[in-house]
């Protein structure tokens, strides 16, 4: 089925925060066009961007880390909710998307994506209703999603009776961790979720075994790890015990788990779970596409610590892609300034924003890099507070280059974001759907 292209039928105009004001309407695709440059100001601030150069990195990184590893990627879309990186991204071998809402499947269904793993349990006659029907529907969907309990089984069940599905629901049985969130907690409660699945009937399939590591916190790095490895051990005990039982549909059985944080963890255990059975080692970051400069850039430091990767890959890393640019306002007090950023536009769960580089557009000629000493200390909805050193060069009118920290709180802030080259140059946009 052909969808219309959704950078054609976007319109921009000033009312879409990043868009200058007062131009006329023009469709998303045409932005290239214009020749806006953000150093010169032709963008008003505060302004998120993506450096072109950062993304094609990160995926090219990406790609070699799963090559040497023989596991699939299935990205995490909440985390852009972006159709032009989904394609991206799928156009780099990405295996599916990963969503985890209804409303997410709808946006990767109207992209033509045909194949996506709902990270989360089907529940709920809206939700049921609309995937059954896009099973019955004879264009192909290849969908998989997440099951815990024997409750959810047998809603599933009496849903798919009465449908005639031209294509299987495809079930991954869900192991989790005590204080966690959803999954089983324990064998015996998974090999039993397992046996209804088996017993449901053809439309039900069990392909699977799949688990969440990324909530694990507190205590020191290895202790982090060791406990996500022990649940790795946990996923693939259950995946043992139900191949004992012949409990899994025919095909490769999926083995899946990988936030953004443990997936090198992830890709071992698992490359030997299933020696006598064939499987599909899926792996679903969602945050290496633009990376950060604080969480994940700390997650990803201590991957290449633990991680016996190729010199080539340990040296060049990820890259930081998303930048938020703002001006200094007010400089009410020595060592304060007041920027025109807050938390409408950037995110603050994880981490304040990371002062990287300035800008004084009527003298440099390149943003030049700020020092340590400048800090953000908090945020309004509208405004950031930033402490500087004594011999800070920032003046009223200059910009002022954010690095982030957990790149899905800054996505869903914005529903167009400019793509730039290294000079800063806007050579396209990508959009979002939150």
């Amino acid at each position: 089925m052909k969808r219309p292209d959704p950078t054609e039928t976007l319109t921009l105009s000033g009312l879409v925060k990043g868009i200058p004001h007062g131009v006329a309407p023009f469709p998303l695709s045409g932005i290239a066009e214009k020749g806006w440059n953000l150093l010169r100001e032709d963008m008003p601030l505060p302004l998120a961007v993506l450096k072109a150069s950062a993304l094609d990195h990160n995926e090219r990184w990406m790609s070699a880390f799963l090559g040497l590893t023989g596991a699939r990627i299935a990205p995490h879309g909440k985390t852009t909710m972006s159709p032009e990186l989904f394609r991206r991204q799928l156009d780099h071998g990405a295996w599916a998307m990963t969503v985890a809402t209804p409303q997410q499947i709808e946006v990767c269904r109207a992209q033509g994506i045909s194949r996506v793993v709902l990270a989360n349990q089907l529940i709920g006659r809206q939700a049921i209703r609309y995937v059954l029907d896009l099973l019955e529907d004879d264009e192909p969907f290849d969908f998989y999603c997440l099951v815990d309990s024997l409750e959810g089984v047998a809603l599933l069940t009496e849903a798919v009776r009465t449908r005639n599905l031209k294509q299987p629901l495809n079930l991954l049985l869900e192991g989790g961790m005590t204080g966690g969130r959803t999954g089983c907690r324990d064998l015996e409660t998974a090999l039993r979720v397992a046996e209804r699945v088996a017993q449901a009937g053809p439309d039900l399939r069990l392909r699977g075994v799949e688990g969440f590591e990324g909530l694990v916190a507190g205590g020191t790095a290895e202790t982090q790890e060791k406990t996500v490895r022990d649940f790795l051990d946990f996923l693939v005990r259950i995946a043992a015990h139900c191949a004992d039982r012949d409990l899994f549909a025919e095909g490769p059985v999926i083995l899946s788990a990988g936030g953004s944080a443990f997936y090198d963890l992830v890709v071992e255990r698992f490359a030997s779970a299933l020696p006598d059975r064939e499987t599909l080692l899926l792996t679903r970051s969602g945050c290496y596409l633009s990376h950060d400069t604080a969480m994940y850039a700390r997650f990803f430091a201590r991957l290449a610590e633990r991680t016996p990767l190729p010199a080539e890959l340990k040296a060049s890393g990820l890259k930081p892609a998303l930048e938020v640019w703002a001006y200094v306002q007010s400089r009410p007090e020595k060592g304060k300034a007041i920027l025109t950023m807050g938390k409408r536009d950037v995110s603050y769960d994880a981490d304040l924003p990371q002062p990287q580089a300035w800008h004084r557009p009527i003298c440099s000629a390149k943003p030049l890099p700020l020092s340590p000493g400048h800090v953000v200390t908090g945020l309004n909805d509208q405004h950031a507070y930033m402490n500087l050193p004594l011999d800070s060069p920032l003046a009223v009118g200059d910009m002022v280059c954010f690095g982030i920290s957990h790149p899905c709180t800054t996505f869903d802030k914005w529903r167009v974001i400019p793509l730039i080259d290294d000079d800063y140059s806007i050579i396209g946009a990508v959009h979002t759907y939150f």
